[in-house]
C-alpha cells in the first residue's frame, strides 16, 4: 500500500462510503477528529463522519468543499489497538482511540519503505464511545477481510436438559410425584423452562436463516459485480438478446438485497441522516426504470424487501426522506396538491409529461371521448394513481379540462385559451380546433347514420 496514508476512500452521490466486496458497517459516530503526528504528510481531518465497517474505518468531512473529502483506514494496517486511558483528566476531555498502523510509503533506495505510526481518533461528538471501541477491536480480530468467502455458521444449542426426567413432576409411570402448591409451583416452573427452551432454539434457527440471507445478498452482489466486469471487457458484437438477458439478471441480484443496510444500532443517533443518504443511492435504478418518478408506496416495499430483515417503518422512511432538503443528494421528495408524495429526480422535468399528455388528449378519440388516469397510465407507463396526479397538473396549467361523471374523471384539451376574447367567433390557433370540429362531425355523422338502419 505504498502512497499516501491513509488512502481516499470513494463515496456515492449521496456521499455514502462505497462498500468493498463482502464489507458491512457496524458503527457510526458524528464530530469525529483523526489526529497523527508521526505522519508529516497526514491530512487534516477534522469534525468528519467515522464509520467502522468489518474492513475499514472510513472518515467522512461534514463539508462538501473539503479538499480532504473522505479517507479510510484498512483494518488489516493496523497492528496494535491501545486500551483507554484511566486518568482524572480523561474523564473531563473528548473520548480517544489509539491505535498502531504498518503501512509502506514512498522513500529510501528501494523505493518503498515500512513504516508505523499511532493515529488518534477523538470522539468529540454524542454517542456510545465504549459500543465503538468494543466493536473496534472485535472486528479487528475477527479479520473479515481475510475470510470474507467463509460462510457463517450458527454454533450453539440450547443449553439444559429434559425437564421431564427422574427429577420432574411426574414419574417414568405418568403418576404425580408432588401434590399441592409445590406441585403446582413445580408444574409452573417447569411449563416456562419449556417454553424458554423453545423460544432459544426458535431464536437459533432465525439467527441461522438471517445469516444464511446476508451470505446470499453478498453472493449476489459478488454475481452482479463480476457481470458488469464482463459486460465491460466484451467486444460490441453481442446481440439484443443477451445484453436483454444480462440486463435482467443485473437487475434480479441487485433486488436481492443491500449488503449492508444502515440500522439503529450502528449508527445511533445518525439512523435517520445515514439511512436518507443510503436511500438516495437505492432509489436511483427505480427511479431511471419508472422513468424519473415513483410513488412513495412502491419505494418502500422494495426498499424493505432489499433490506431483508432490517425493515423500516413507514416513518422512517417519510424522515429520510424529508432530510433531503438538507444534503446535497440528487433526488427530493414531491407532494401533490391531492397529498399523494412520489420521489423524484432533481433533473425530472414536468415538461415532456405535459408534452405527451398533450399529444395523447389531442388525438380524435380523445378529442371525442377524453381520456382517463388509466389511459395516461398505459401511454405514460407508471401507475393509475400518479397519471392522475399528471392529469390534475396539466389541468392546473390550463391544459386540459376535467369532465366529474358517474364513470369517473375524463380530461379533455382545453380549447379555450384558444379563443379571441375581444372576438368570441374568432379563433386564434385553427389547428386543434380543427381537429375537434372533425371529431365533431364524423361523430354526429356516424349517430345520424345509426339511427337511420334503425
Amino acid at each position: 500500500m505504498a502512497g499516501q496514508f491513509p488512502p481516499a476512500a470513494e463515496l456515492t452521490s449521496s456521499r455514502r462510503p462505497v462498500l468493498l466486496p463482502g464489507e458491512i458497517e457496524c458503527s457510526i459516530l458524528s464530530s469525529v477528529d483523526i489526529e497523527c503526528d508521526e505522519i508529516q504528510t497526514f491530512p487534516h481531518l477534522k469534525s468528519g463522519i467515522i464509520i467502522l465497517t468489518t474492513h475499514r474505518l472510513v472518515w467522512i468531512s461534514d463539508s462538501t468543499n473539503s479538499s480532504n473529502s473522505a479517507v479510510a483506514v484498512p483494518l488489516a494496517t493496523v497492528t496494535h489497538i491501545f486500551s483507554p486511558k484511566k486518568s482524572i483528566k480523561a474523564i473531563f476531555a473528548s473520548p480517544r482511540v489509539r491505535f498502531q498502523v504498518s503501512f509502506s510509503s514512498e522513500g529510501g533506495v528501494s523505493g518503498t519503505v515500512s513504516r508505523s505510526a499511532v493515529i488518534t481518533v477523538v470522539i468529540r461528538g454524542k454517542g456510545d464511545h465504549d459500543a465503538f471501541v468494543s466493536k473496534f477491536l472485535e472486528n479487528w480480530r475477527a479479520r473479515a477481510w481475510e475470510n470474507e468467502n467463509n460462510k457463517v455458521s450458527s454454533s450453539g444449542s440450547a443449553s439444559g436438559s429434559s425437564s421431564t426426567g427422574s427429577s420432574g413432576f411426574y414419574t417414568s409411570e405418568g403418576t404425580v410425584r408432588m401434590v399441592g402448591v409445590a406441585g403446582i409451583l413445580r408444574k409452573e416452573q417447569e411449563l416456562w423452562e419449556n417454553t424458554d427452551k423453545s423460544l432459544q432454539e426458535a431464536f437459533q434457527d432465525l439467527n441461522a436463516l438471517m445469516s444464511k440471507a446476508k451470505d446470499m445478498v453478498m453472493l449476489a452482489e459478488k454475481m452482479r459485480q463480476k457481470l458488469i466486469s464482463s459486460t465491460n471487457s466484451q467486444s460490441g458484437a453481442i446481440n439484443d438478446d443477451e445484453v436483454a438477458s444480462k440486463e435482467e439478471i443485473q437487475d434480479w441480484l441487485l433486488s436481492v438485497g443491500i449488503i449492508s443496510p444502515v440500522t439503529k444500532e450502528s449508527a445511533g443517533a445518525l439512523y435517520h441522516q445515514q439511512l436518507s443518504r443510503q436511500l438516495a443511492d437505492f432509489v436511483r435504478t427505480p427511479l431511471d426504470k419508472a422513468g424519473g418518478m415513483i410513488s412513495l408506496i412502491d419505494i418502500y416495499c422494495l426498499f424493505n424487501r432489499a433490506r431483508g430483515t432490517e425493515l423500516i417503518s413507514p416513518d422512517d422512511l417519510l424522515q429520510a426522506c424529508s432530510l433531503w432538503e438538507k444534503i446535497d443528494v440528487p433526488v427530493m421528495l414531491r407532494k401533490f396538491d391531492s397529498g399523494v408524495m412520489v420521489i423524484q429526480s432533481k433533473s425530472y422535468s414536468d415538461d415532456e409529461v405535459l408534452a405527451r399528455i398533450k399529444t395523447l388528449v389531442t388525438k380524435p378519440d380523445a378529442l371525442q371521448f377524453g381520456i382517463s388516469a388509466s389511459d395516461a397510465a398505459r401511454t405514460l407507463g407508471i401507475a393509475p394513481a400518479m397519471a392522475k396526479e399528471h392529469l390534475l397538473t396539466a389541468e392546473s396549467k390550463g391544459l386540459l379540462c376535467r369532465d366529474v361523471s358517474s364513470e369517473g374523471f375524463r380530461f379533455y384539451i382545453n380549447l379555450f385559451p384558444e379563443i379571441n376574447s375581444e372576438d368570441l367567433y374568432l379563433v386564434t390557433d385553427y389547428a386543434i380546433y380543427a381537429t375537434w370540429i372533425k371529431a365533431a362531425i364524423g361523430r354526429d355523422r356516424k349517430h345520424k347514420m345509426t339511427n337511420y338502419t334503425m
